[in-house]
């Protein structure tokens, strides 16, 4: 028997009123669909009072437009809103090379956790996330009550909820901060950071100007530690003219070192450390898990066992037009 929308969300507001009851809620507040709709959910159980947005925000990694959002979204759903920092916490772990689990849990979470008083954290962790398929819905006074849902479950009750959420442009499923395109250590913050800071405002600068709808827009920086590459990666490929001007602007950015424009397959070459090396299902996560769904061309990869201690996670270090 199919279960209709309106029954899922009646369960999840029965679960949600069971497992936070009196307590204050605290939403790890993103301003994308699985936070919003936690927001929506939980509006509809608990006086306003009772309920607080908390917006960790990254500094320069975060979108100028996500920002945007958050503000626009939190005004809509008439809910109060707090920022809390954590940009150093995330450069920190960065340092190490790219894990947006890691920061999940250790900064969005934990910060909102940090700002929260004798309260329960909601995060939007849902199937869609390898966190969310841990299937842990509550534990340490953090709770996801969407755990058991997919993207589309969302969007539907998005729409049932006729609510619409400001999009950056950077992927049509999920849009996040823009250290995830940083494919190496950041181990210079004025050099490795910056380029990534930068590539990923421009790209989207000039897209909107020219009013480009897209699935996919997003600059990964690459490379040895020595030299960052700047792959313009856009679906589907705007004109030669636009991709020219965001080109030409990437490459007038001292942190740049060479720019090319993904418009074919690609062979990256991914240095990981030897626990990952060892292990084919690490490897096959990093490349279709986190990798592909960020590309706009198909992917594939050469593995190199690194010998760098410091690197906990991988790094692109060279990529193949094939």
């Amino acid at each position: 028997m199919t279960t209709t929308i309106e029954e899922k969300i009646d369960s999840i507001k029965k679960e949600m009123k069971e497992i936070i009851g009196n307590e204050h809620l605290y939403i790890a507040f993103s301003g994308g669909m699985d936070s919003t709709v936690v927001a929506l959910l939980a509006k509809d159980i608990f006086p306003k009072s009772k309920i607080t947005l908390v917006n960790v925000c990254f500094g320069g990694y975060s979108y100028s437009k996500g920002l945007e959002a958050v503000l626009t979204l939190s005004k809509q759903l008439g809910l109060k809103l707090f920022f809390s920092r954590g940009e150093e916490e995330q450069e920190g772990i960065m340092y190490h090379g790219p894990n947006c689990n890691q920061c999940t849990r250790i900064v969005k979470i934990g910060k909102v956790k940090q700002f929260s008083y004798k309260g329960i954290v909601a995060s939007g962790a849902n199937l869609s996330d390898s966190w969310g398929n841990t299937g842990i819905k509550f534990f340490d006074g953090i709770y996801s009550p969407i755990l058991n849902l997919n993207k589309e479950e969302i969007r539907e009750i998005l729409q049932y909820y006729n609510v619409k959420i400001p999009k950056i442009g950077e992927n049509s499923i999920r849009e996040g901060c823009k250290y995830k395109h940083l494919l190496k250590m950041s181990v210079n913050r004025d050099y490795h950071s910056r380029a990534d800071i930068i590539a990923n405002e421009v790209i989207h600068d000039v897209l909107d100007f020219y009013n480009v709808q897209r699935e996919i827009a997003n600059v990964k920086i690459i490379g040895p530690l020595s030299k960052n590459i700047a792959l313009i990666n856009v679906k589907p490929l705007p004109s030669k003219k636009i991709l020219e001007e965001i080109k030409h602007l990437l490459q007038n950015e001292d942190t740049i070192d060479f720019v090319d424009i993904v418009d074919s397959a690609l062979k990256l070459k991914i240095l990981v450390n030897p626990g990952i090396y060892n292990n084919e299902e690490s490897k096959y996560w990093i490349l279709n898990g986190r990798l592909a769904p960020e590309f706009a061309m198909p992917i594939s990869a050469e593995w190199v066992k690194s010998s760098n201690y410091k690197l906990w996670t991988f790094a692109v270090v060279d990529y193949k037009k094939l």
